[in-house]
């Protein structure tokens, strides 16, 4: 007989968990930098110990798999930072106009290759993203974006803490689903 296990219980044991260790104090950037990266390991965590499983997806109907959300969470960061903040004239890595869900659609193979690169490419982003916020002078840089105009870099990091958590639900549910594992 197994014990039962709650829901709000850490998904690994917290000597494993390197989580919400962040400050809860302090100034702006650094708890929404915390935060962000919290959210970050968080979709790491769910993904972790899995390869070919990734691509699968396992909440029918939907085309949602936790290969597919480190893909498009890739590109999110990529243009957040790299397109918006930067400036720098870069397509997205796995998503475009002809296949605007590319980055879900494209993840149904879970061979090693594509696993890799699709880690691989979300590291790139991440560290490109951590460079940019580290180099700000503050939080008030500025980019322009065709979707919701002049936003800042406080607006993006709260905006990626959003669409992370959000992921992160969904990154929850799809493990269950994969191997019964549970947990915050």
């Amino acid at each position: 007989m197994t014990t039962p296990r709650s829901r709000a219980e850490f998904f690994v044991g917290p000597a494993q968990d390197g989580r919400f260790r962040g400050p809860a104090t302090g100034d702006e950037r650094s708890m929404l930098v915390g935060f962000l990266a919290d959210q970050r390991a968080t979709l790491e965590m769910k993904c972790a110990g899995l390869e070919a499983e990734l691509s699968r997806r396992s909440v029918e109907p939907s085309t949602l798999s936790l290969l597919g959300l480190v893909r498009h969470l890739a590109d999110v960061e990529r243009r957040w930072f790299r397109q918006v903040l930067a400036r720098q004239d870069v397509a997205p890595r796995f998503s475009s106009e002809a296949e605007p869900d590319g980055d879900f659609d494209g993840a149904e193979s879970g061979d090693a290759e594509a696993v890799r690169a699709a880690w691989e490419a979300w590291r790139a982003e991440v560290a490109f993203a951590d460079r940019f916020v580290a180099g700000a002078p503050d939080l008030d840089v500025e980019g322009d974006d065709a979707w919701r105009g002049r936003v800042s870099l406080r607006w993006v990091l709260i905006h990626l803490v959003e669409e992370y958590a959000r992921h992160n639900g969904h990154a929850d549910l799809l493990r269950e689903r994969i191997d019964g594992a549970i947990g915050v």
